[in-house]
């Protein structure tokens, strides 16, 4: 029975990935994360946990004792030094792999040469070019994808937004870059079905089949949702007005924004047949996977989305930093005979469709200045509109704590001077509704009381309803 290690299973790919390899009997699944608190409970009765960090090496040992194949999911750490901390995570991983005798490397990368390749595809190419670097020692599979198409992925959720919302779009001339996309069910195919391949040297596999503009990508995912549009490329729109664009039409921020049109000017297009050599995966169309992803959306059963990695900050335990908060803006309310059971559906059904329970305008104002400030904004919105799960955006929140029927708490994750928390909590009978805040400097204590009318307004309506929404 192989043994199998999964980092980045809270990630885009990896929690996909996650819930194929666990419905395996013939391995044996550890789970590699920073906090246990960010998988599930059904997730920890039915797989190996261990915590561990790629830039704590010492850790890594523990993580890959025993293990026959690893696979690396980790990618674009959040800092402004991203290249050198992927850099040292992947050098950090082989070296533990070598010394736990480790057999095979999984790993998934981008399309894409290193002449023309933006920062964040030459890091994927260097994290890749590391983990191959020690052939005789650890073997490595090297996938590389292009665009991915699958609900909750970036690519696919600017399309779709673009799409849905202009009939006539300028484009800049980006959209002539050749590329070949590929559908999120078939990249997961590969990477499962890579267990099974037969003792070969390193590979470096490039997945997808068709290649295309991006113009024509975005006019053949309006045509398979029904729509007709009209694409008109000019040859003004910079990089930054292109990014800018994309920030205020579609829920990607700034960050998101800039580094995909960035990776524009790169073709990523396929360089090696190996995929057929090796494997019988027959992918789905173009068509099929927008179908599948609109399916998903529909029936909001989108397991996973972009926004589900990226700062890692529902892996830290925020009890001491609230605990240092200076400002706390706090409601309790008697639940009288309300069911604790569904005080807790409704405060966690907040955010996304359904709103802030009031002044949704104010929440639009503020999401729209957070866009300007390169901020997440608020149209991030939700992967499910009833059910939470560690790790979740809600807007411009992060899901940092949940405890069933007991507490919710968001992380902000707007552009603010200072940090902030919103809290709710069920204890002895009562809703206890509180919003934390720890400013920096004086910008951010100036920010707190400007906002003070305001949260009374929005913090007082919302706790009272989530109470009538609660009633029989």
């Amino acid at each position: 029975m192989k043994r199998i290690l999964l980092t980045g299973a809270n990630g885009y790919i990896g929690r996909r990935l996650k819930r194929v390899l666990m419905a395996k009997e013939d391995i044996e699944l550890r789970l590699m994360v920073r906090n246990t608190k960010s998988l599930s409970p059904a997730v920890q009765e039915h797989a190996q946990i261990v915590t561990a960090d790629v830039l704590n090496p010492e850790s890594l040992d523990d993580a890959l004792r025993g293990i026959d194949v690893a696979y690396y999911l980790i990618h674009g750490l959040a800092q402004e030094n991203f290249q050198e901390l992927d850099r040292q995570s992947a050098q950090n991983f082989l070296d533990a792999c070598v010394r736990q005798n480790v057999k095979t490397i999984i790993y998934l990368g981008g399309l894409g040469d290193k002449k023309t390749g933006s920062e964040h595809l030459l890091s994927r190419i260097e994290t890749g070019e590391i983990l191959s670097s020690q052939p005789d020692k650890v073997r490595c599979i090297w996938f590389r994808a292009g665009v991915i198409i699958g609900s909750g992925s970036a690519s696919f959720e600017i399309i779709r937004h673009l799409v849905q919302k202009l009939p006539v779009m300028i484009t800049p001339k980006w959209v002539r870059t050749p590329i070949t996309p590929i559908g999120v069910d078939d990249v997961i195919s590969y990477l499962d079905a890579a267990l099974d391949l037969p003792d070969t040297p390193n590979l470096m596999i490039d997945i997808g089949e068709e290649t295309m503009s991006y113009g024509d990508l975005m006019l053949r995912v309006a045509a398979a949702m029904g729509l007709k549009r009209y694409l008109i490329p000019v040859n003004v729109l910079t990089p930054k007005l292109s990014s800018y664009w994309l920030t205020l039409f579609t829920p990607v921020p700034y960050s998101v924004a800039s580094s995909l049109i960035e990776g524009l000017k790169s073709e990523v297009t396929l360089t090696n047949d190996l995929r057929h050599d090796y494997f019988a995966i027959r992918p789905h169309s173009l068509e099929e996977s927008v179908t599948q992803a609109i399916r998903e959306i529909e029936s909001n059963q989108v397991l996973s989305r972009w926004s589900d990695s990226g700062s890692g900050v529902w892996e830290i335990n925020h009890a001491h930093d609230i605990a240092d908060a200076l400002f706390i803006d706090r409601r309790i309310l008697e639940l009288g005979d309300l069911s604790v059971e569904s005080v807790f559906q409704n405060f966690c059904a907040i955010g996304g469709k359904n709103g802030w329970f009031g002044y949704d305008w104010l929440w639009n104002v503020r999401g729209f200045i957070d866009k300007l400030f390169k901020g997440a904004g608020i149209n991030r919105g939700r992967r499910d509109p009833e059910k939470l799960r560690i790790g979740d955006s809600v807007d411009f929140w992060k899901v940092v704590d949940l405890v069933e029927n007991e507490r919710l708490l968001l992380f902000a994750q707007m552009k603010l001077p200072g940090k902030a928390w919103l809290e709710f909590k069920i204890h002895n009978g009562k809703l206890i509704q509180s919003a934390y805040f720890y400013p920096y400097g004086i910008m951010g204590r100036l920010y707190w009381y400007t906002l003070i009318p305001m949260h009374y307004l929005i913090f007082t309506n919302m706790a009272n309803t989530i109470l009538k929404r609660s009633k029989p």
